[in-house]
């Protein structure tokens, strides 16, 4: 049951279908559960490859392929290019969370995405990346938009999930379908900088796969 109810969405430019990038089931619950409700096409597309290590990637990816299956939705799993991913992000190891590094981040994501989409006949792309509160919107959309003005007749859909009670029923969904709590955002250099700021304040380094939303 929604706590709020939700509006019903049109997908820009009179479009039926939307490719829709996710970064994990908590994040993508709400948007997949909202264009389900409005009755959009979609297919959920999962390129990752800053999420470190491997054993966290392999747990939010899964995770989004149960909940996609769960809602028959159709998932699209692309590369782990991991190297690709450090070489992209080289020089800017130190930069901080919302920084360059991020950008470039995004940036790359959303170039595979938009060139799935155009591959695919979508001319409709979006994210459920801006849904965290730890992020920077516009600086999301703003990838967002770059990547697809890279194709002609192309649309980033910059609609905001957090919205209309989106933000809260993302964590009633994530609680309900007991997924993974990360404790980070995902790249390697994320991680070593949330553990330092939790040794600083004497808590103990993050334990990958151990929190789950649902938990007592």
């Amino acid at each position: 049951m929604d706590i709020i109810k939700r509006e019903k969405l049109e997908v820009p430019g009179g479009h039926k279908k939307v490719l829709m990038h996710s970064c994990c089931a908590p994040c993508s619950g709400e948007a997949m559960e909202a264009m389900v409700a409005s009755e959009i096409e979609f297919t959920v597309f999962f390129y990752n490859p800053n999420i470190h290590p491997r054993r966290e990637y392999d747990i939010r990816k899964n995770e989004n392929i149960e909940f996609a299956k769960k809602m028959n939705i159709p998932f699209i799993d692309a590369d782990y290019d991991t190297t690709n991913w450090f070489d992209r992000v080289q020089g800017m190891e130190m930069e901080p969370e919302r920084g360059q590094r991020c950008t470039v981040c995004f940036d790359m994501r959303f170039e595979r995405t938009a060139l799935y989409a155009k591959e695919h006949g979508f001319h409709v792309i979006t994210s459920s990346l801006g849904i965290s509160r730890w992020k920077n919107m516009n600086q999301i959309n703003r990838s967002g938009e770059r990547a697809a003005k890279r194709y002609e007749g192309m649309i980033y859909w910059t609609y905001n999930w957090r919205k209309g009670g989106g933000s809260l029923r993302m964590y009633e969904i994530s609680k309900r379908e007991n997924f993974y709590q990360q404790e980070y955002c995902g790249c390697a250099y994320s991680l070593r900088d949330t553990n330092l700021h939790r040794l600083s304040k004497g808590k103990e380094r993050i334990e990958i796969g151990e929190k789950f939303y649902g938990a007592v």
